[in-house]
């Protein structure tokens, strides 16, 4: 069974010290001091805590899929950590959109029209300022207790505190910045300003790289991780800061790919699927967000891209090892029009990733976004196993590759486009064609290596794994009306959006929590 599925299991009285109210987390986090109690009772204890804490991006609460961490009034099913990554870095984007037509979830489907009080924007900010104090809070308590590992685990939730700041620096671009020196403090945090969270993460980050070991238990967070969320901070820093910073994401891109021991898996598909932590595809993933039919059930981690993508109307639920379809979201011709221009043609292609798509009986053409047969569901993710057979399970075995080496390939190859020194366009071509060759695709020869080719090679390679809207803002797509994509803007065919979408709005309970905020232009 992988490590850290049974996170859920056994924690007892050590929930009840996690569990409290998110309302105002982001300016006053809530101390419960029987976990230094229970630490000095138990230090072997702090597994179960550090189990709860890796859980928290997956994860809604702690007693099954209705529970939540976020208190009174959230809905368990729409609100987890993943739920929100997937909701507002890909539907908001070109590759996939969502038919249901839930109060704010037409506004990200579409682009347009969202505000402060869309209550998508509010789950993700409160999921952010629920690990933020929590990490801080065992932080604390770890500098007054003795447990085995202290130094591991505390540069764990340093990490994992960083990887929460990283979602508000993208999504949100400026917020307060909270640490364990705030604790039990009643006075409102001061906003700080997204350059300043930008220089705060990195210097955590750079603080605790030595700590971490280049291999650690399944599911927990390595050196490699870490220069990860560094190296992600760099290649949008010019977004973050005004500065670009392309040799720092190519030094630690290089330092992934040179030390961290990572191979491409064989075949793409074995990423997505339910036995990922057994097959080579484990080599390939950096880090993973873990979870389990059983022991750690959710509506927002795989779950929801797994059953959201099929339909027990028009498709064969057991083929993907699901006993549930949702019929909620599909592709655009966005993405799957990078393989063809028609079902035949993605059938057709030697690009594996090309047929991860449901094209019987749907349309390629997305007239009608709340229509299922408008647009192809994307196969990317399944419950199947790769190898072996599969039961189908109503929630998905399948662990979430939140960083993976192909990615680290490509943003290589991106850096060295964009002048970055420290590494050359024939490696970056060697390292796109690996990643081609990988899923059958025909290799480019250095002319056809652009970053118009970059921006494409991502959407076949990464779309629906929580990194197309910041792609394209990083490539100057996301607003104006230069790169138009189906119901961009609200537009059948799209139409320009304004930049003040390149930041989503401070949600409307957090500015009356906190009066030092203020709203991001424009809303």
């Amino acid at each position: 069974m992988k490590n850290l599925k049974l996170c859920l299991v056994g924690l007892g009285i050590m929930l009840l010290s996690l569990n409290s109210c998110s309302d105002d987390l982001e300016t006053t986090p809530k101390v419960q001091l029987d976990l230094e109690q229970l630490l000095q009772k138990d230090p072997n204890a702090i597994n179960g805590l550090m189990s709860k804490m890796y859980g928290a991006f997956a994860l809604s609460g702690a007693s099954g899929p209705g529970s939540t961490d976020l208190g009174a009034g959230d809905n368990a099913g729409e609100s987890p950590f993943l739920r929100g990554i997937i909701n507002l870095q890909e539907f908001t984007a070109d590759g996939m959109k969502n038919r249901w037509g839930d109060n704010g979830l037409d506004q990200l489907t579409t682009t347009s029209n969202w505000d402060e009080n869309n209550k998508f924007f509010s789950y993700l900010y409160r999921r952010i300022y629920f690990v933020i104090p929590q990490a801080n809070n065992l932080i604390n308590v770890m500098n007054s207790v003795d447990v085995p590992n202290e130094e591991l685990y505390t540069s764990e939730l340093r990490f994992l505190r960083s990887l929460a700041y990283y979602y508000m620096i993208d999504c949100f671009g400026k917020g307060v910045i909270a640490t364990e020196k705030d604790l039990g403090s009643a006075v409102p945090i001061k906003e700080s300003t997204r350059k300043e969270m930008f220089d705060y993460v990195v210097k955590e980050l750079k603080e605790i790289e030595p700590n971490m070991p280049l291999q650690n238990d399944y599911g927990r967070a390595t050196k490699s991780a870490v220069r990860m969320l560094l190296a992600k901070l760099y290649l949008n820093a010019e977004v973050y800061t005004g500065t670009p910073m392309y040799n720092e994401a190519l030094d630690y891109s290089n330092k992934i790919i040179n030390e961290g021991g990572f191979t491409l898996a064989p075949k793409f598909v074995s990423l997505f699927s339910g036995d990922n932590d057994k097959t080579a595809a484990k080599n390939e993933i950096i880090y993973a967000l873990i979870a389990d039919p059983t022991v750690s059930q959710s509506y927002g981690n795989v779950t929801y891209i797994v059953n959201g993508n099929l339909s027990n109307e028009t498709m064969t639920l057991a083929d993907y090892g699901a006993t549930d379809g949702w019929q909620g979201h599909r592709a655009t011709k966005a993405w799957y029009g990078l393989f063809g221009n028609s079902a035949s043609a993605l059938a057709s292609s030697t690009d594996d990733r090309a047929k991860l798509f449901f094209t019987s009986g749907h349309n390629f053409e997305m007239d009608d976004y709340k229509k299922w047969v408008d647009g192809f569901p994307s196969v990317k993710f399944r419950n199947s196993n790769f190898q072996g057979s599969t039961v189908p399970t109503s929630f998905s075995n399948t662990d979430f590759p939140l960083f993976r080496l192909a990615d680290v390939y490509l943003m290589y190859a991106e850096c060295v486009l964009r002048g970055a020194t420290g590494g050359t366009a024939a490696q970056a071509l060697e390292y796109v064609n690996k990643v081609r060759t990988r899923a059958n695709a025909t290799p480019i020869t250095a002319s056809g290596l652009t970053l118009n080719f970059i921006i494409d090679e991502r959407a076949r390679e990464l779309n629906l794994e929580g990194h197309r809207r910041s792609d394209l803002i990083r490539f100057g797509r996301f607003t104006g009306g230069s790169y138009l994509w189906p119901w961009k803007g609200g537009s059948v065919n799209g139409i320009a959006i304004p930049d003040t979408y390149k930041l989503f709005p401070i949600p409307l309970y957090a500015l009356n929590s906190n009066p030092n905020l203020t709203q991001n232009p424009g809303y």
